[in-house]
């Protein structure tokens, strides 16, 4: 399989480990490149993080902390049940159990490889496997189990490396008729976006309707229907179905998109190229924001210590000269510092009245944030961004 590079951007920490010292000892980096895959389409990492490194009982996000992100899972968990009427479900990559505790009312499993989460929902009385999703997992959870009506997988698929393990495993733990839904960041969204910070550690790819159709076909699952959804900066939701399952008809949604990608240039090369030109673009233009406010003098922090956000700090190279501190509403973020770049992280308590400029780390939940800082913004407060060009807002 033919693989091209076509952006580098540099070398970068790992991003769910927040720093007990801002002068740590062998931190861990690794080289962020991106390539394209000619054959399917596909676009990844050049180099894979391992996964323990990545997902272990330390990992800090939890799923719950975003309200927009729970009305999200509440109202899918109704869509669901009110449409399919499952008896069983499983999610892989549960989380803090954010979604799958809507389903305590039938044979619920979670898979979580994060020990600390896994922990969680398994107080909620929900039997999570801390495990990594694999084919010998499905199996093992099938023998006690049996087969499930709906899988389900939330920014979690994107972060497994063996794609075709992985949805082979999906297919074996499937019903005939079972469904799988899987949501992830959409690839056209991020170019149109030119949101490369999508792009870190965990997301080993990032992906496109035309990808995921080229490689599942192999293990048996077709797509049949597509959603468009707001979370994360612009996500699909794609419902597949086996492929030996005929009852269920293909939405015309699956073509319009699969159109809308390849009218966009999916499947050119010279999408990617003209795509890394805008990063290195954008890169520079956001440099000199930040020491633009800092020749004013002027207070400048970091709202969201997202992973994210990693991408963007240590590829332009933002650190504490510029940025003071980030506020965080995740407790286990509080009093440690961002991987790389090594800011200070607050417990979010309000954003105080001695800051001028708020960098947006969580600019995904722009919408959110703004109706929350409503205070900061009508004394003057400004916030900045990167997406989809550097900007003060």
């Amino acid at each position: 399989m033919k693989k091209i590079s076509f952006l580098n951007l540099g070398k970068h920490p790992i991003t769910n480990n927040f720093l007990k010292t801002n002068k740590p000892k062998n931190e861990f980096f690794y080289n962020l490149k991106l390539i394209y895959h000619k054959e399917t389409k596909l676009v990844s990492l050049d180099n894979f993080v391992p996964p323990k490194k990545m997902f272990n009982d330390k990992y800090a996000h939890r799923a719950s902390a975003s309200i927009t992100m729970q009305k999200a899972y509440r109202n899918l968990a109704n869509k669901i049940k009110k449409k399919f009427k499952p008896k069983s479900i499983l999610e892989i990559g549960s989380n803090d159990g954010v979604f799958i505790k809507y389903f305590s009312n039938i044979n619920n499993v979670g898979v979580e490889p994060c020990k600390n989460l896994a922990d969680l929902t398994s107080k909620m009385k929900i039997e999570t496997y801390d495990k990594f999703w694999t084919f010998r997992l499905s199996n093992k959870i099938l023998s006690k189990h049996g087969k499930f009506d709906i899988i389900y997988s939330a920014n979690t698929i994107s972060h497994i490396h063996n794609l075709n393990e992985t949805f082979k495993a999906i297919e074996n733990s499937l019903n005939s008729n079972g469904i799988f839904i899987l949501e992830d960041p959409s690839l056209l969204k991020s170019l149109q976006k030119l949101s490369y910070d999508q792009f870190y550690d965990e997301h080993a790819y990032v992906f496109s309707i035309t990808a995921l159709k080229n490689i599942t076909k192999q293990s048996g699952l077709e797509v049949f229907n597509i959603e468009e959804l707001k979370t994360h900066g612009g996500s699909n939701r794609v419902y597949f179905k086996k492929i030996s399952n005929k009852t269920i008809k293909i939405s015309n949604t699956v073509n319009k998109h699969l159109l809308k990608e390849k009218n966009f240039g999916i499947n050119n090369l010279q999408t990617y190229r003209i795509f890394a030109k805008k990063v290195l673009r954008s890169r520079k233009n956001l440099i000199k924001i930040f020491q633009k406010i800092k020749k004013e003098k002027k207070n400048i922090i970091g709202y969201g210590a997202t992973y994210k956000s990693s991408t963007v700090l240590n590829f332009c190279k933002i650190d504490k000269k510029f940025i003071k501190y980030f506020l965080d509403t995740t407790p286990t973020k509080a009093g440690k510092f961002t991987p790389g770049t090594h800011i200070p992280i607050k417990r979010y308590n309000g954003i105080p009245s001695n800051v001028d400029y708020a960098f947006l780390g969580a600019w995904n939940f722009k919408d959110e944030i703004f109706k929350k800082e409503k205070k900061f913004i009508d004394r003057g407060g400004r916030f900045i961004t990167h997406v989809p060009s550097p900007k003060i807002l």
